[in-house]
C-alpha cells in the first residue's frame, strides 16, 4: 500500500499522434547508448530494489499495468503512441532515480497519479521518448483525528481519503470532487472542487503541508520547499513543478447526519421557471447547501420527440427540517418534500453522489474499478451573469439538436466568493456564479465517431459563447481540455503556454511562470499544457 516516508495552438488527439510517431523515429543519442532500465537499476538503492517495478513491453504485464488507469477510451487505441517504460514506483529513492535518468538520457517523464485524466496526458505524449512514473503505489491515508489533519499520499483516490477520515469519525470529512476514483494528486494540486466548496472552500484551501520532489532530486516539505511553490501546488498543477509525494490536509467538521435529494424536471414540467430561479438563488443560498444542476437530453412523452431533463442533486449539512425550511423560504419554485430528502452520514452521502443504490457497503469507496470505461470529452466554462428564460430555452434547442451532451452547473457563492483570488493559483472564486461542465460521452471505437462527438462538444461550447466569461473565456484545469492549446516546450514554450495558462489562471499565470523559472529553470516537468519557462 505505497511506502512511508517521513511527513516532515490547438491540435486534436490525431494530429498529436502523428508528431509523436515523426519524432519517435530520432531519440537522443544518449537514449541510445543506455537503456532506460539499465539506469534506473543502476541508481537504485540495494535497499530498495527497483526492478520489480519496471514493466517495458517486454514484460507480459506491461499492457495491463498501462491500461489499469486509462479512464478515457480514446487514449487506449492500438495506435495510441506507448511509453518506453513503465515504472510503477514502491519508494522515493525509485522517484529520485526516474529522475536522474530522465534528465542524463533527454528522456521525457510523464506522471501519473491513478485517477482521472480526460486528455490523457499523464499517460501520453508529443514528445519522443516518453517514460510513465506511475505513483498508485504511494496511497496511503493517514489520519489523525486529535490534531484533526491527514497526510495523503498522491497514489490514493478520493475514495480512499473518505474511508479513511470515516473510519477514525463520524463528524469529520473532506472538501473534494464527488467521483470516488479521483486520484489525489492531479485532484488537489489543480483546486479540488466539490459539493462542500460553498462552506470550506477547495480542497487547495485546506492544505498545510506538502512532501515534493524536485528537479534536483531533492525530498521537500513545505519548509523547505518555501511558500512560492507551496503556493503554486495548490492549485497551478503539481505535475509542473515536480513530483508529490504526499499532501498534509486539514479536515473539517460535518454533522453525523446530512441530507441529500435528486429531483427531475423536464422542459414540459416548467423547468424553464425552476432553473432561472436556481440561477438566482443558488450562489445565494446558505453556504451548507450545495445543490448542482444537471441537464442533459432524453426521450420525451412522445417517445419520438426529445426533451430536456434538469436534475438538481444536493448535500445539506444539516437536517430534513432545516433543509425545508431553508428551500421552503429561498427556492419554493423547486417543491421539495420532506419524502425528497434522505438523511444519511457524511460518508454515505459521497456514495449517493455517485449513485450508488442506498444501503451499498462503505467500502465501495475503496474500489479503483470503473463501473464503466467509455470514450469521453470534457470542456469548462464559468457563468457570471443570469442567462435569461429565452436564453435557456436556446441552449436547450441546441442541446436537443447535438443530443448526445450534458452541461453540469456547479454554484458558487458562500466562502467561494470570500477567498481572495490570490490565495493560491486558483483564481476562478468571486463574481462567478457557477462553473459549466460540457460532457459527452460514447462507446463506438474509431476516428471516426471520435472526431464526430468532440466535435458536437465543440459546438455546443460555441453555443455557449454569448452566455460565459469573457477576455479570457476562462477554463478549470481539473477539466483539462487541449482544445485551448498545446506547448510543444520549445523556442515559442512561453508563448504557447501563455494561451491556456491565461484562461487556467487568469492573473495568476505570471507569478506561476517566475516560480518555474526559478525553481526548474531547465523545464524538466513538463506536458502539453504544463507551466512554462520565461524565455531566455
Amino acid at each position: 500500500m505505497g511506502t512511508s516516508f517521513p511527513y516532515t495552438k490547438t491540435l486534436s488527439l490525431f494530429s498529436l499522434q502523428v508528431l509523436f510517431i515523426a519524432s519517435f523515429a530520432s531519440p537522443s543519442k544518449a537514449f541510445a547508448n543506455e537503456t532506460l532500465s539499465q539506469c534506473l537499476i543502476s541508481h537504485s538503492h540495494a535497499s530498495h530494489p527497483i526492478i520489480s517495478a519496471i514493466y517495458t513491453p517486454e514484460n507480459s504485464s506491461y499492457s495491463t499495468v498501462l491500461q489499469s488507469y486509462i479512464r478515457n477510451l480514446r487514449f487506449n487505441a492500438s495506435d495510441t503512441p506507448k511509453p518506453t517504460l513503465i515504472l510503477t514506483a514502491l519508494h522515493e529513492s525509485h522517484v529520485q532515480a526516474a529522475i536522474v535518468c530522465a534528465q542524463k538520457l533527454s528522456v521525457q517523464m510523464k506522471i501519473r497519479s491513478g485517477g482521472h485524466d480526460f486528455e490523457g496526458i499523464s499517460y501520453f505524449s508529443i514528445s519522443s521518448p516518453f517514460f510513465i512514473l506511475d505513483m498508485f503505489n504511494f496511497r496511503s491515508v493517514d489520519v489523525d483525528i486529535e490534531a484533526e489533519t491527514a497526510w495523503v499520499q498522491a497514489g490514493a483516490i478520493l475514495g480512499e481519503v473518505y474511508y479513511g477520515i470515516a473510519a477514525k469519525s463520524k463528524v469529520h470529512g473532506f472538501p473534494a470532487g464527488v467521483c470516488s476514483m479521483v486520484g489525489v494528486g492531479g485532484h488537489f494540486s489543480g483546486g479540488g472542487y466539490g459539493n462542500m466548496m460553498r462552506k470550506f472552500g477547495l480542497s487547495v484551501d485546506n492544505i498545510v503541508d506538502a512532501s515534493i520532489i524536485n528537479a534536483k532530486g531533492e525530498i521537500l516539505d513545505r519548509e523547505s520547499v518555501g511558500e512560492d511553490l507551496f503556493w503554486a501546488i495548490r492549485g497551478g498543477g503539481g505535475a509542473s513543478f515536480g513530483v508529490i509525494l504526499a499532501y498534509k490536509i486539514n479536515l473539517v467538521h460535518v454533522p453525523e447526519m446530512v441530507t441529500v435529494f435528486r429531483i427531475h424536471r423536464t422542459w414540459e414540467q416548467n423547468a424553464t421557471e425552476v432553473v432561472y430561479k436556481w440561477e438566482q438563488v443558488a450562489h445565494k443560498l446558505h453556504e451548507d447547501l450545495f445543490i448542482r444542476l444537471v441537464m442533459d437530453v432524453v426521450t420525451g412523452k412522445n417517445a419520438r420527440e426529445k426533451t430536456v431533463r434538469a436534475t438538481f442533486v444536493a448535500l445539506f449539512l444539516g437536517d430534513t427540517r432545516r433543509l425545508l425550511s431553508l428551500m421552503s423560504d429561498s427556492f419554493p419554485e423547486l417543491g421539495l418534500r420532506s419524502s425528497d430528502c434522505i438523511e444519511m452520514s457524511w460518508v454515505n452521502s459521497t456514495l449517493y453522489w455517485m449513485n450508488f443504490s442506498i444501503g451499498t457497503p462503505v467500502d465501495a469507496l475503496l474500489s479503483r474499478a470503473p463501473q464503466r470505461l467509455m470514450h469521453l470529452k470534457r470542456k469548462s466554462d464559468y457563468v457570471k451573469q443570469i442567462i435569461s428564460k429565452d436564453g435557456l430555452q436556446l441552449i436547450w434547442k441546441r442541446m436537443i439538436e447535438l443530443e448526445r451532451l450534458t452541461l453540469t452547473f456547479n454554484p458558487y457563492g458562500g466562502q467561494m466568493g470570500k477567498i481572495p483570488t490570490t490565495k493560491t493559483p486558483f483564481p476562478h472564486r468571486a463574481r462567478n456564479l457557477w462553473k459549466v461542465q460540457y460532457a459527452t460521452n460514447w462507446h463506438e471505437y474509431g476516428d471516426e465517431a471520435a472526431r464526430h462527438y468532440i466535435e458536437l462538444t465543440r459546438k455546443l461550447y460555441g453555443y455557449m459563447t454569448p452566455f460565459v466569461s469573457k477576455n479570457p473565456r476562462a477554463a478549470f484545469l481539473n477539466y483539462r481540455d487541449l482544445d485551448l492549446g498545446v506547448n510543444h516546450n520549445g523556442n515559442e514554450s512561453y508563448e504557447e503556454g501563455k494561451v491556456y495558462g491565461v484562461k487556467y489562471f487568469k492573473g495568476n499565470f505570471n507569478r506561476l511562470v517566475e516560480i518555474k523559472t526559478k525553481v526548474d529553470p531547465g523545464n524538466f516537468f513538463r506536458n502539453e499544457q504544463s507551466i512554462p519557462v520565461l524565455p531566455p
